[in-house]
């Protein structure tokens, strides 16, 4: 594949993006649109763009991000299986190929210590100006395409056999609505149960109160009552 077959192909790959999301009934793309600045703000206000909250989970310093992970998939998990027994919503199964899986999960999970971010969180720092996640993001596209060009030739092999698509409602059978809802609903327990903590950076130290930062000892004479 050449360069400009490539770009062709991202072009189009773009547009059936488009094409999905206005033809099968996903919502219009001012509804998408609006989703995702919600979702940006969301990530803002939670702070999980920046750098020390999934480097500290990394270094198992920050809990933030497995917290937020563990409630957001329990929950999608339960509503998601919901929608779709009602026809609101479909999913695409891909298939499992775990040695590619392996491979993947290792250098995404490399990139994401280095970097402290992730594909989610990426896009919300280069819109705040952060040039280290703009290099990042593009290598990101540089590390696509090679992928891309080479993938018959190199990455395909290393991939591994393809184990077919099962999924947990395939498994459970009859049970699929009891196992959906216990395997959401064990996911949220977990998220509450993992004790909270946070690594902060000066920026966010420097908004707290004197009593309020953890690398700061406060006499008890000076906590403010609240």
């Amino acid at each position: 594949m050449s360069v400009s077959e490539y770009f062709n192909f991202v072009l189009t790959r773009t547009e059936q993006m488009y094409n999905i999301v206005q033809n099968e009934g996903h919502g219009p793309v001012w509804l998408v649109f609006l989703i995702g600045i919600v979702f940006g703000g969301i990530i803002q206000y939670t702070r999980v763009d920046k750098f020390e909250k999934i480097a500290g989970f990394a270094m198992l310093k920050d809990t933030i991000i497995p917290k937020m992970l563990f409630l957001a998939i329990g929950l999608t998990a339960i509503l998601l299986y919901i929608e779709i027994k009602m026809g609101w919503a479909s999913y695409h199964i891909k298939p499992i190929m775990l040695q590619g899986l392996i491979i993947g999960g290792v250098l995404f999970g490399i990139g994401m210590a280095i970097m402290g971010k992730c594909p989610g969180t990426g896009p919300v720092s280069i819109a705040e100006g952060r040039i280290d996640v703009l290099v990042g993001a593009i290598g990101g596209i540089f590390g696509g395409f090679l992928f891309t060009y080479y993938y018959d030739d190199f990455f395909k092999p290393l991939m591994g056999p393809s184990l077919g698509k099962t999924t947990l409602v395939d498994v459970s059978g009859a049970y699929a609505p009891e196992a959906v809802f216990l395997f959401g609903l064990v996911l949220i327990v977990i998220a509450y149960a993992i004790p909270k903590m946070e690594l902060f950076d000066e920026a966010d130290l420097s908004q707290l109160d004197k009593c309020e930062r953890p690398d700061v000892e406060c006499e008890e004479s000076e906590k403010q009552p609240r």
